[in-house]
């Protein structure tokens, strides 16, 4: 299962994957653009909660289907799919077998104002929403393989947000992998996205195959 469209090579990589056995899965769900203010605005003040709903009706007709083996899932996505892609693994542990999430967002109180505060209002207005939303106190619910992957010179989601959530895995005991792209900002580019692409697939590979 993917969430959010993976930038550039993405499609290509859908069609390779699916190519060596994997079932393709990818959900609009609530809050996305381009589907009407109401679609968009269901995750005002709530990020992570409804566009996990939607995810988990997703896997619910998965389930329905006898071709799909669903104790072998993965999730992955990156930016805010990388956020959606580690709270499924920590809200709702068990579902996925393996995850990679890319540049993913901790905690939105870290993350720039603009963009943050349209969806959540201020931390002050929105305590407990800013709350629910944080990932880095609940690594300890983690289950499954997770790989988290961040540019190391993200001027967006800042690797500070990744740093905080392995040193949080570390102190409660908690095995998760990560990986670094050294001069990269929020995506990574040019001839490094090769060796990006095939890093996913390998992890997929090892852990659900």
């Amino acid at each position: 299962m993917n969430k959010e469209t993976f930038p550039f090579s993405g499609n290509l990589w859908y069609d390779y994957m699916a190519q060596h056995g994997y079932i393709m899965f990818v959900i609009d769900g609530r809050g996305s653009g381009n589907r009407g203010f109401k679609f968009e605005s269901a995750i005002h003040r709530q990020l992570g909660t409804v566009e996990m709903e939607d995810q988990l009706q997703g896997v619910k007709f998965l389930k329905a289907l006898a071709f799909v083996d669903t104790n072998r899932m993965g999730v992955f996505g990156w930016s805010f799919g990388g956020f959606m892609t580690t709270s499924l693994m920590l809200r709702h542990p068990g579902v996925f077998k393996c995850a990679v999430a890319g540049g993913p967002v901790m905690d939105w109180s870290m993350y720039e104002v603009m963009y943050t505060e349209r969806y959540m209002d201020t931390p002050q207005q929105n305590p407990e929403g800013y709350k629910t939303s944080a990932l880095i106190d609940k690594v300890k619910n983690l289950q499954g393989k997770l790989l988290l992957i961040h540019g190391a010179s993200d001027d967006t989601v800042v690797w500070e947000q990744s740093m905080k959530f392995i040193k949080k895995s570390v102190d409660e005991g908690v095995q998760v992998d990560y990986f670094v792209y050294p001069g990269h900002p929020h995506n990574v580019r040019g001839k490094d996205r090769v060796h990006l692409m095939q890093k996913i697939t390998d992890y997929f590979d090892a852990n659900l195959r």
